[in-house]
């Protein structure tokens, strides 16, 4: 028999929240973090079964007030609660009522009402929270807002000229559950191999409700092809619409496009993606891509902009890159050979599928090496306490470095080269060594520290960690990376 699945990590959020439902007074919670991220799990494991049973969900849908009230009645009617509302006026007078009477309403997808047709909805809120915040030490309910759109949440909570800033009494930030977690996940339900934590990382990363889904189709522990055809190629496959589903329909006009260039091609800039946009597009269409990079970055964090190593924060020059590791698999291995299940052989799509993403584990090998440094360091673990990783890329062609560590107490600095394939580790070195030197060159606060370089991999058999090791390099594999976590 399978063991059932549990609620993993977020033990420090979880104490965070159990404190402030513990305190009985008023409180206005703000939750943010991406889609799946278990924004909703968190609240349902921190509520006691006497406070879910004064719990109010309500998810707002992206329509008008018309349509936002009519989902609240359902929800209403739901959870078996006799009132009804007609209006955003009555919706906000509602929620003051049941938190006086001791109840949560927990309301998610928040940052629908940042769109103009509900954009009132906040200004009667306001003055129904401040009535409860004058009177907070006898209240004992409150209000909890979920959302996943980062910019839209700020403009609403955050900003000075926006009716709800300076409410809150408590804010939350979700991230991925850390790789301890992941872990802890598969050495419940699958193994902890080095080769499934990165084939699965590189599609979920920590997103707990992707591993959830794995779990119900009973394929978090089955080989790579038949997870991939559970999950994605079956017509009932859970993940097959979820990126359009909860990403890419947020999107209009050349986002998607931009996307996708990305997708195939890390790493670029904007001139590069103008240029490419600009082979498909009418003429000076091209001029509106400075401003759907920054809707990107700035409102859906969908994509992230890396400046050049040393560079000041404001520099021009930078470089794009998708920074979810589930839109990245999507858009680059995944979307096109599930689109065309109905006009070629599966087998052949799932090998298609399979092997992009090989590719781009490649790329998601760095990055996890990258926060497993981060996470042993702030558990104590290993030899090489971190106190900076350098970020970045290299201006110059014929450097590559794909980790540099500091560890300033001891002024050691280490230099690493990340190889899916372990036996390209070895012609890597010269490489690694070269791109060190002119590393230090340039950064002089170095000279004089010690360097150490590092050759990681999923997994490095015993004859290759020797020959590394001879040749004056730190051999690390997942196994290593991964243990005391």
């Amino acid at each position: 028999m399978r063991s059932p699945w549990s609620f993993y990590g977020r033990r420090v959020e979880l104490s965070q929240l159990q404190a402030i439902l513990a305190r009985r007074r008023w409180f206005f919670l703000q939750i943010s973090g991406r889609r799946r991220i278990g924004k909703t799990t968190l609240i349902q494991e921190a509520l006691s079964a006497e406070q879910r049973a004064r719990t109010l969900y309500l998810q707002i849908p992206d329509s008008d007030p018309v349509g936002v009230v009519a989902a609240c009645n359902g929800y209403l009617e739901t959870f078996g609660r006799p009132e009804r509302v007609s209006d955003l006026g009555e919706l906000a007078r509602l929620v003051a009522r049941l938190a006086e009477a001791g109840h949560i309403v927990a309301i998610d997808e928040f940052q629908y009402f940042h769109r103009k047709p509900l954009g009132d909805f906040c200004s009667l809120l306001q003055a129904e929270v401040d009535r409860l915040a004058a009177r907070a030490s006898e209240i004992s309910g409150g209000l909890i807002v979920l959302g996943s759109l980062h910019a839209e949440m700020t403009a609403l909570l955050e900003n000075r000229d926006a009716p709800l800033f300076n409410r809150t009494t408590d804010r939350l930030d979700l991230g991925h559950l850390d790789t301890a977690s992941i872990l802890e996940i598969l050495r419940v339900h699958a193994d902890t191999s080095p080769q499934r934590l990165l084939f699965l990382w590189n599609l979920f990363e920590g997103v707990p409700k992707f591993y959830r889904d794995a779990y119900e189709q009973d394929v978090l522990g089955a080989e790579r092809r038949k997870l991939l055809q559970r999950l994605f190629f079956a017509s009932s496959s859970p993940l097959r619409g979820e990126a359009d589903n909860w990403f890419l329909r947020e999107l209009r006009g050349r986002y998607d496009m931009v996307l996708q260039h990305l997708a195939k091609h890390p790493g670029c800039t904007n001139a590069e993606i103008e240029a490419a946009i600009a082979q498909v597009s009418r003429a000076g269409e091209t001029k509106q891509i400075g401003g759907y990079l920054k809707i990107l970055t700035e409102r859906y964090r969908m994509i992230e902009r890396k400046l050049p190593t040393f560079s000041p924060a404001k520099a021009r020059s930078g470089r794009y890159y998708i920074r979810d590791n589930f839109l990245r698999a999507w858009l680059s291995a995944l979307q096109r050979p599930v689109s065309a299940t109905a006009f070629r052989p599966l087998e052949e799509l799932i090998t298609q599928a399979d092997e992009r993403l090989a590719t781009v584990e490649g790329h998601a090998l760095e990055a996890l090496a990258g926060q497993l440094y981060e996470e042993r360091s702030r558990l104590g673990l290993g030899d090489f306490p971190l106190s900076d990783r350098i970020h970045g890329y290299w201006d110059r062609g014929d450097v590559e470095i794909d980790l540099v560590a500091v560890s300033e107490p001891g002024q050691r600095i280490r230099f690493g080269t990340c190889r899916r394939n372990p036996e390209k580790l070895l012609s890597s070195l010269d490489s690694l060594r070269s791109g060190a030197g002119s590393f230090i060159q340039a950064q002089g606060r170095f000279r004089g520290w010690r360097c150490e370089f590092v050759a990681i991999a999923p997994e490095i058999a015993p004859d290759l960690r020797h020959r590394l090791q001879q040749a004056g390099v730190i051999a690390q594999d997942l196994h290593d990376l991964t243990a005391g976590l």
